[in-house]
């Protein structure tokens, strides 16, 4: 589930840890579903030892950790993954431990319910080729709308699901595809070629709003309880959601017509069908 906003979240919930050198990497034992580690655990943990986190930063949906050797450390918490400084929900599901010594943060941890993350350890040319502008479309809380636009325009497809393709635009899942489209009064099936420039520019401004607002109050925790920030505290945007996962529940925007679910490349998609005419 984490998107843009819990990223950025656990982002500034580590960032004490820059300038900290890795004494020790450990994976605890566990019969759950281990998460992909690459390279393999040994070389992965040999390469990082003693290494210095120079800065702590975001790729769409990944946590960096940029090191004094030019490599990048990178976290992809994917369906319920969190890093998280202490206090994780619970021990069971801690994947990696990284100890660091030098800095105020004396550990940070990869905690991942299902197992679905991933731990990667990248050259620098192994970043550009995998995680480069080819792969990773611009970041969602720095694109222009002619850029949006341009990228999307042409394109035959539903704009809910077109939002979701991070080689288009990096850090909007399903969560705040709903929202953002919901705030600009868009239907998420309305194909991105047929719609305006003042769409496009509605969008946009409601991309900024929605995302900025969820960074603000430390992102959204779910039914499942699953995301936590660094505390082990829900985040606080949840209460802010008008569409998603309100389906018969009154709009909140029009306070007439009731939420409607309906599914879009097999993801549930939540609109108002007041507010977002076809």
């Amino acid at each position: 589930m984490p998107e843009l906003p819990e990223v950025e979240t656990m982002c500034r919930g580590i960032a004490a840890v820059a300038g900290g050198q890795i004494a020790d990497v450990t994976r605890p034992r566990t019969r759950l579903q281990s998460i992909r580690i690459e390279p393999r655990f040994p070389v992965f943990r040999r390469r990082l030892l003693n290494r210095k986190i120079r800065r702590v930063g975001r790729l769409g949906k990944r946590v960096l950790l940029h090191l004094d050797n030019q490599e990048t450390l990178v976290l992809e918490p994917r369906m319920t993954g969190l890093v998280l400084l202490r206090h994780p929900p619970d021990r069971t599901h801690v994947r990696l431990i990284f100890r660091l010594t030098g800095c105020a943060a004396g550990e940070f941890l990869f905690w991942d319910q299902r197992g679905l993350g991933v731990a990667r350890l990248l050259s620098p040319e192994q970043f550009a080729e995998e995680l480069g502008p080819q792969k990773i479309g611009p970041d969602a809380l720095q694109i222009s709308w002619q850029l949006l636009r341009e990228r999307l325009g042409r394109r035959r497809r539903p704009i809910k699901p077109a939002l979701l393709d991070q080689k288009i635009l990096a850090g909007v899942g399903n969560l705040y595809a709903s929202e953002i489209l919901h705030r600009a009064k868009i239907h998420p099936a309305r194909s991105c070629h047929l719609l305006s420039a003042w769409d496009w520019k509605k969008i946009h401004a409601a991309l900024r709003t929605v995302l900025t607002a969820a960074v603000r109050y430390q992102g959204s925790t779910l039914r499942d309880g699953t995301y936590r920030i660094s505390r082990d505290e829900t985040g606080n945007f949840q209460s802010s959601l008008r569409v998603y996962q309100r389906a018969g529940q009154p709009c909140r925007q029009c306070g007439r017509a009731k939420i409607v679910r309906l599914v879009q490349a097999q993801r549930s998609t939540f609109f108002c069908p007041l507010c977002q005419r076809p």
